[in-house]
């Protein structure tokens, strides 16, 4: 039987959950999750634990943060000044937004506090910080 290895494309079902037996994503009900291995395209952990994987196996994993979406980062964090956010933008916590670097790139970055002075905008992850566990099975290896 094939044997996961770097450079295989594999097709994986997966539940992942946080630490409190929340769900934050699963393939259910979706088509599987398709990526080559060691390609970089999912977390590292997640990556590393599929090494070796056969077709029909399943197998339960925890990721620690720093081999998902890293550490949680406070200087991540950044207080802006009320009245230099346009009165059109939606600001209301939780709320996603992009910010625009000196170079002119995007960072996805969340509202995570404002008051009448400022807003409190977060580049963490909303994953970073965090241990993830992951229930795979390996749907196809080629």
């Amino acid at each position: 039987m094939t044997q996961a290895t770097a450079g295989n494309t594999v097709s994986i079902h997966y539940t992942g959950t946080l630490e409190d037996g929340s769900v934050f994503d699963s393939s259910e009900g979706r088509d599987p999750l398709e990526f080559q291995v060691g390609s970089g395209a999912i977390i590292p952990g997640l990556d590393r634990a599929i090494l070796g994987m056969s077709v029909g196996e399943q197998k339960t994993v925890t990721i620690p943060s720093a081999e998902a979406y890293g550490e949680y980062q406070p200087q991540a964090r950044q207080d802006v000044p009320r009245d230099q956010i346009p009165d059109n933008i939606p600001l209301d916590p939780g709320t996603m937004l992009q910010m625009q670097t000196p170079e002119g790139g995007a960072i996805p970055v969340v509202v995570a506090e404002v008051t009448d002075e400022s807003v409190t905008l977060d580049a963490n992850h909303p994953l970073a910080g965090k241990d993830l566990t992951f229930a795979v099975e390996i749907v196809s290896v080629s």
